[in-house]
């Protein structure tokens, strides 16, 4: 059978790659830079940021405890040509990794021309069609909000700017108020609604406490007019470079016309990962949903199984998130969040502990913070979120576990690699001898 995917990104890269080991002959159509957002605008750009700004903070801790002397100035433009290079280096190795799987590569936009894809006039045969087309930064409609930068900017900054003004309430706003306060940036992040409304509210304390301590935080701010020298909102005028990080805009135009598209423009499609095509899936930030890298891989997974006549069905009940910090922030995204209520579920919480990655900041009375809530009388886990520098990777194997049943009596002999700063395992415990 030949398989068309459309978009080299997390979602159709590891389409094309499932289908190609499955057996089917696979083309895949690219019309830029494989790796698509996260690695060549999204993710990877935050990871490199962020490390420069871990390694800026200790410094900092360092100098002022007179265990070194020097003072660490960024020097922007550098360190974005780095990025830059380190992205390559990562996007070789992802094409590799296609081509050795036996995809064909097209470079090129791909079109749908009645029942056919075509790319520069060539037409592409197949039998199943993938879309994986992404998504790009959504822009509001606000007056002069074609003057502000997106994410996709970020690296063309000449400098660190003076002052950023970042609208926007999730993820992208946090880590890039984050990174550039520590870069020296006078931060603002201005909310049109609530700050974080994905964490447990204990959790988002300790984040702005802790975390963004040199970030100022506004809600409910209605954003009049943007201008190249700032904007105007309900609460005044207020000068900067404007980061709009306000969502994500599914990239469906391509299917517009095919396929049935939901209110914000997104590929509807079922548990398996078709459209209303009986022979077009789609997978990825096209389809909406939780945009994340790993979901987009199990849906590219999900669809490429399916067009091959294996059934598989997406599963999005208990997926891990984080958001890239000084500490990593991992929480989880559940469809019935209001079992978490439920009147047997007990919460409790305890600080980080003092390792790798927090060690000195035990000094400040900062090594993170981890909450978990159960249900007392089957000890099933309810909800997770941590705080450390760990907690990224311990909250993908808690989901896991979660879904596969685990109780909190099944940590009773728990043996964790030391030393440890993540004390995820040891609340568990705590609630197993509790019940």
């Amino acid at each position: 059978m030949k398989i068309t995917v459309i978009g080299g990104g997390p979602a159709g890269r590891t389409a094309a790659i499932e289908a190609a080991n499955i057996g089917e002959e696979v083309t895949l159509i690219e019309e830029s830079k494989i790796g698509g957002k996260c690695l060549n605008e999204g993710c990877m750009v935050v990871s490199g940021l962020n490390d420069v700004a871990k390694f800026i903070k200790d410094s900092q801790r360092f100098k002022r405890r007179g265990i070194i002397d020097q003072k660490t100035e960024v020097n922007f433009q550098n360190m974005a040509d780095g990025i830059r290079d380190t992205i390559g280096k990562l996007r070789a190795v992802n094409e590799s990794e296609i081509k050795d799987a036996g995809v064909e590569i097209v470079k090129g936009t791909g079109k749908i021309e009645d029942e056919r894809v075509m790319v520069e006039g060539t037409e592409i045969h197949h039998q199943k069609l993938i879309i994986a087309t992404g998504a790009n930064a959504n822009i509001p409609p606000i007056p002069g909000s074609e003057s502000a930068k997106t994410y996709q900017d970020i690296l063309d900054f000449k400098e660190v700017p003076e002052k950023l003004l970042i609208i926007g309430s999730g993820v992208i706003a946090t880590e890039f108020a984050n990174i550039f306060s520590t870069f020296g940036s006078e931060v603002q992040i201005l909310c049109r609604n609530q700050f974080l409304s994905i964490l447990d509210e204990d959790v988002k304390d300790y984040v702005i406490k802790n975390l963004l301590k040199d970030v100022q935080i506004q809600e409910n701010i209605q954003i009049n007019q943007i201008d190249k020298e700032g904007l105007t909102s309900n609460k005044g005028q207020l000068s900067g470079d404007v980061l709009l990080a306000t969502g994500m805009k599914p990239n469906s135009q391509i299917v517009k016309d095919k396929v049935d598209l939901g209110s914000k423009g997104e590929i509807l499609v079922n548990k398996q990962m078709r459209t209303s095509q009986k022979n077009i899936y789609a997978a990825g930030d096209v389809v909406g949903g939780v945009g994340t890298t790993p979901v987009a891989r199990m849906e590219g997974v999900v669809a490429a199984r399916n067009a091959c006549g294996i059934f598989k069905e997406a599963d999005y009940s208990i997926i891990p998130g984080s958001i890239s910090l000084y500490y990593d922030v991992a929480f989880l995204n559940q469809n019935h969040r209001e079992d978490i209520k439920d009147k047997n579920s007990m919460g409790g919480s305890i600080p980080g502990f003092a390792g790798s990655g927090s060690f000195w900041n035990a000094l400040d009375g900062n090594t993170g913070f981890t909450k978990v809530k159960v249900d007392i009388e089957s000890g099933a886990i309810k909800d997770v979120a941590s705080i450390s520098p760990s907690a990224r990777t311990s909250i993908a194997y808690i989901s896991q576990m979660m879904k596969d049943n685990y109780k909190t009596y099944d940590f009773d002999d728990f043996i964790e690699t030391h030393p440890s700063t993540d004390p995820i395992y040891k609340l568990l415990r705590l609630f197993a001898k509790f019940g």
